[in-house]
């Protein structure tokens, strides 16, 4: 690493408080035409700098960092997931891996709220209807585009972390009942709050609930967790949404299962092949796409930024950076 600023490469445009402060503090390359960068770019980065900034959409595999020069000794990731870092490979390099846990998570809770509310009540199937078919309207009726309410219903979350148990406080504000898997129970006093249950099983909660939102991270363990037999589990009143990882679900099964009605409708903020999404997605009327907004706030992001420039300083300076991120904890759900 170099005695004066480090050198560091920032991989996509960041808020702008962000890069100027990155700018004041190191060395800083921005990407101003925020293209995401191909493999022969990344490689050619982490050959260069002494720090790589990347976004939770660059993968950072094997091959990117067998490019890396002597000087590349940090990755500070601007975002949670770090399913696309090699982890593995970059210990094995000597790389510290960090990220920007904790700051998202009211963000993507309030975002899973919104799904939640939005599919059953069919709220983007009627606004789309008045922008697209206005002179058919004619005015309220007792039985056209009926949903479901929200209350009282049994709400199944996988993966009860910081965002899954944000999502189950929102929710018990709207009086649905609270059901969770996880790895492990809750700590009793917050179940107790929650007045949740807590299913050892994913199966036997699939089976019994009325929506299911899944909360959990992208990794080994958890890719296709619902998987096209545990979805075909669920009751054709169901209703899934997902603001974590596209991957987590067979993408293909879920979409022949909204196709066929044995699942009433999916709202999704993530894609199993992301940015492409299933076209058939996109013309189901029963399914809500966003484009990956769940922590799409300028308050959020300018706090990863400030994270990210947090665990650099730290680790410039010659401390444990506050948000390392190692192999071994991020195997499981």
């Amino acid at each position: 690493m170099s005695a004066s600023k480090p050198r560091v490469i920032v991989t996509r445009r960041l808020p702008e408080r962000v890069e100027t402060r990155m700018c004041e503090l190191f060395d800083t390359e921005l990407n101003i035409k925020d293209r995401p960068m191909s493999e022969k770019q990344l490689m050619d980065a982490v050959a260069e700098a002494d720090v790589l900034v990347p976004t939770v959409t660059d993968i950072i595999d094997e091959k990117v960092l067998s490019a890396a020069g002597e000087n590349l000794r940090l990755i500070a990731n601007f975002g949670t997931g770090v399913d696309k870092i090699d982890l593995e490979a970059a210990n094995t390099r000597g790389i510290t891996v960090t990220n920007t846990p904790g700051v998202l998570t009211e963000d993507t809770a309030d975002m899973t709220m919104a799904l939640i509310l939005a599919v059953p009540r069919r709220l983007v199937q009627g606004a789309v209807f008045l922008q697209q078919r206005v002179e058919e309207w004619e005015g309220w009726s007792p039985t056209w585009m009926l949903g479901h309410r929200i209350t009282g219903k049994r709400l199944g979350i996988v993966g009860m972390g910081r965002i899954g148990t944000a999502v189950a406080h929102r929710a018990r504000a709207f009086g649905m009942q609270i059901h969770y898997h996880n790895r492990r129970p809750v700590p009793a006093g917050l179940e107790a709050e929650l007045e949740a249950t807590y299913w050892d099983s994913l199966d036997q909660m699939l089976a019994r609930m009325d929506i299911v939102s899944v909360n959990c991270p992208h990794t080994p363990a958890t890719y296709h967790l619902l998987s096209k037999r545990r979805l075909a589990l669920m009751k054709p009143t169901s209703y899934i949404v997902n603001t974590a990882r596209g991957e987590v679900i067979d993408e293909t099964a879920l979409t022949q299962l909204l196709e066929k009605g044995l699942i009433a409708g999916a709202g999704l903020d993530v894609f199993e092949h992301e940015p492409a999404i299933n076209p058939k997605l996109l013309a189901n009327e029963r399914v809500v796409v966003l484009p990956h907004l769940g922590s799409a706030t300028i308050e959020g992001r300018e706090a990863m930024g400030d994270k990210v420039i947090i665990n650099i300083k730290m680790f410039m300076d010659g401390h444990l950076p506050p948000d390392r991120v190692l192999p071994d904890t991020c195997r499981d759900s």
